[in-house]
């Protein structure tokens, strides 16, 4: 069993790179279109350090579905890629990194949303029943609909 844990999704979005990645280095604008938003109605939000890029924090603590967090923006390549650093603090601890990279494609850009972390005795143990894949990809896949919706309608 590998001791690390890959979830990656991609979607196509009629819009210039610059366009989807200003929604991502700006966790402000997460609200839009991240598929974790509607998980608890009354989730506390917390931003700090930059206002958008590297440096920027975004923390959040919610009900048992949301649970607690932070996540901060480590590198941004413009019109390229965003990495960022991502800490799940409640229900389990557990640190991986998030990046999404974007190129552009003909009119549009694809957006590929990775996400990679070490496996934790919690994970290892929840992967006897399912794989953080199958557990998270289909939020990913919500997120990055959501994405491209919010860039199309804009």
């Amino acid at each position: 069993m590998a001791d690390t844990y890959v979830v990656e999704r991609e979607q196509r979005v009629q819009g210039p790179p610059a366009a989807v990645l200003d929604r991502i280095v700006d966790f402000r604008r997460w609200r839009s279109w991240s598929p974790w938003e509607d998980a608890d109605p009354q989730l506390r939000r917390t931003y700090d350090g930059a206002e958008s890029g590297v440096g920027a924090v975004y923390e959040w603590e919610g009900n048992r579905k949301a649970g607690k967090g932070r996540m901060e923006i480590t590198e941004v390549q413009p019109d390229e890629s965003v990495t960022i650093d991502v800490q799940f603090l409640k229900p389990f601890k557990s640190r991986s990194t998030a990046r999404f990279t974007v190129r552009p494609e003909g009119g549009a850009s694809v957006v590929r949303w990775v996400m990679t972390g070490p496996k934790t005795l919690m994970t290892k143990v929840m992967g006897i029943f399912t794989s953080m894949d199958k557990l998270i990809g289909p939020d990913f896949e919500k997120g990055l609909e959501r994405l491209r919706a919010d860039v199309e309608e804009s």
